[in-house]
């Protein structure tokens, strides 16, 4: 069997297992007795997604839908659970979004929405003792795989001069990283908050996802939508964003409500939600239409050649099979969508 072939089985098999659990905790999903159903991935960031599920805008916007939130430890994992058919709608980093479009993934999705340019709230942190990422050579180094901070830290090792596979990485979700680190079995991990927060207390961060988009690596956390629910359900998704809108609003006029309610989906207090937040540029539907991120119709912005620069990247550290044609990105990025709901 060919190996691209022998790797789609593998993902194809993972999606199956993940589709049991993922309809599980949706309630099965799709549509039922005249009803819409839409399902959400969500993931443990303090950005303003967490701030339209605890306040249930989209719920109070779409009172006749039926809204499922599902958690994901990562946006590989989410990539899993679009292949499986059950979700919709959800977060995933650029880096998994860039893998998800490319071979041998394939998705039929596009970005519609960006939750956040990643900045401090993630980065490479290690042991005491380790002084800089030349030191990580023969270390054992935590990352989930496939994430964006996987992607980061393949470019902070690379920007460094070290081999990657000099680095003994290990792929660990961030809940298990922190275990990981507290026993003592890992030297440095490249992960988020509010794990990053934790591995801090006693660690020294090397480098930042911020540092790194300085050096021609930028990241994000991205809203993806299945082709096919978009055009089934437009007027969801036109709710979606516009829900989306308005807890980026709250979070820049009233940072105190929505760390609130960061807090609460992440048992943090108040105030450790708001300095988490404050980590993280968050942008506008009106800002997203702009040329240096998703663009308007007809003139894809500067996010779609960043998804390319990305898969070019990982093509090198042969972390997909191959580089889509660059238009691939443009048709991705949901511009339409986007437009209708900033207008």
């Amino acid at each position: 069997m060919p190996a691209r072939l022998s790797r789609r089985t593998l993902l194809l098999t993972a999606a199956i297992a993940l589709a049991a659990s993922a309809t599980t905790a949706c309630g099965g999903g799709g549509d039922s007795a005249g009803r819409t159903t839409v399902r959400i991935a969500y993931q443990a960031i303090p950005n303003a997604d967490l701030v339209v599920k605890n306040q249930k805008l989209l719920e109070q916007a779409l009172p006749e839908v039926d809204v499922k939130w599902v958690k994901f430890e990562s946006g590989g994992d989410v990539n899993t659970a679009v292949i499986a058919g059950s979700v919709d709608l959800g977060l995933a980093g650029s880096s998994p979004v860039t893998k998800g479009l490319s071979a041998p993934l394939n998705i039929t999705y596009k970005v519609v929405w960006i939750h956040d340019l990643i900045g401090d709230n993630e980065a490479l942190v290690a042991k005491p003792g380790i002084g800089s990422v030349k030191d990580l050579v023969g270390k054992k180094v935590a990352t989930p795989f496939g994430s964006t901070a996987h992607y980061s830290l393949l470019a902070a090792l690379t920007a460094a001069g070290v081999e990657p596979s000099t680095v003994q990485t290990i792929d660990l979700q961030p809940q298990d990283t922190l275990a990981a680190w507290t026993r003592g079995d890992i030297d440095a991990a490249y992960v988020w908050t509010p794990t990053l927060s934790e591995l801090t207390k006693d660690g020294k961060v090397l480098i930042s996802s911020r540092e790194l988009a300085k050096q021609g690596k930028p990241t994000a956390d991205l809203g993806v939508v299945t082709n096919a629910f978009a055009a089934k359900h437009p007027e969801v998704v036109t709710a979606w964003i516009k829900a989306q809108d308005k807890a980026v609003a709250q979070a820049r006029t009233a940072p105190d409500e929505a760390a609130k309610s960061i807090g609460a989906e992440l048992g943090l207090p108040t105030e450790e939600a708001k300095r988490q937040l404050s980590e993280l540029v968050l942008l506008s539907a009106k800002e997203q239409t702009g040329p240096d991120y998703l663009g308007t119709p007809g003139a894809p912005g500067k996010l779609a050649t960043n998804l390319y620069d990305a898969a070019v990247f990982l093509k090198g550290q042969k972390a997909v099979d191959a580089v889509p044609d660059a238009t691939v990105f443009g048709r991705a990025l949901a511009v339409e969508e986007l437009g209708r709901a900033a207008n």
